[in-house]
């Protein structure tokens, strides 16, 4: 049985993103085994079904066969395996990185959402403004924290909102997310100098 941990991957998804920046600030890399796989929701993949009928990605599979799905219980699986710190166990700090966490995600929820339909041949107008209302909304808390966000340790909550500010550059490029909020983008440049961020940007192909 192979010792690697497979994980079912895509250079597009931000929730993949996630879980490869953990590999690579914990040194799990060698670890993975990568398997390119397309999750389509209009088109479910038969071969992630195998292992995980949600047909979602990231899904990881361990070297016993055991499957875990979900990039937050990957993460924690990554850096639980690895004795690392990016999930602070108690304390303000704890419930600060879990916030941050529930916040970039919902954040990323949105945005794909708001991408799925903009693609669709007839949008829903009042969708469309709903989830721009919301982007906007986040945007502008966001820019609050921008100090705290610096202030504070690299853990699964920071991580997970510059992979959702991260996808706004990619897929909604036009929004001009930085002009919003200009403090969150200054922090999230100086992020996205550690070598995991520039490792793992989103790529077409």
């Amino acid at each position: 049985m192979s010792q690697k941990l497979t994980l079912h991957w895509s250079p597009k998804s931000p929730y993949v993103r996630k879980v490869m920046i953990c590999a690579h600030e914990l040194g799990l890399l060698p670890q993975l085994e990568l398997v390119r796989s397309v999750a389509a929701m209009l088109k479910p993949n038969p071969d992630i079904m195998t292992v995980n009928p949600l047909s979602k990605i990231p899904t990881l599979v361990r070297p016993d066969g055991s499957v875990l799905f979900d990039s937050v219980v990957i993460c924690e699986y990554l850096n639980d395996l690895a004795g690392g710190s990016l999930f602070p166990q108690e304390g303000e700090s704890r419930w600060q990185s879990m916030r941050w966490h529930a916040f970039g995600d919902g954040l990323l929820e949105v945005l794909i959402l708001w991408r799925n339909e903009r693609e669709r041949a007839q949008p829903l107008q009042n969708l469309m403004d709903a989830f721009e209302l919301k982007a906007r909304a986040s945007l502008r808390l966001l820019d609050t924290e921008a100090a705290a966000l610096e202030a504070a340790p690299l853990s699964i909550g920071t991580i997970t909102l510059a992979c959702a500010v991260g996808y706004m550059d990619y897929r909604f490029d036009s929004f001009g997310w930085r002009a919003q909020a200009p403090h969150l983008a200054r922090w999230h440049a100086k992020l996205c100098e550690r070598p995991s961020f520039k490792a793992t940007e989103p790529v077409d192909g």
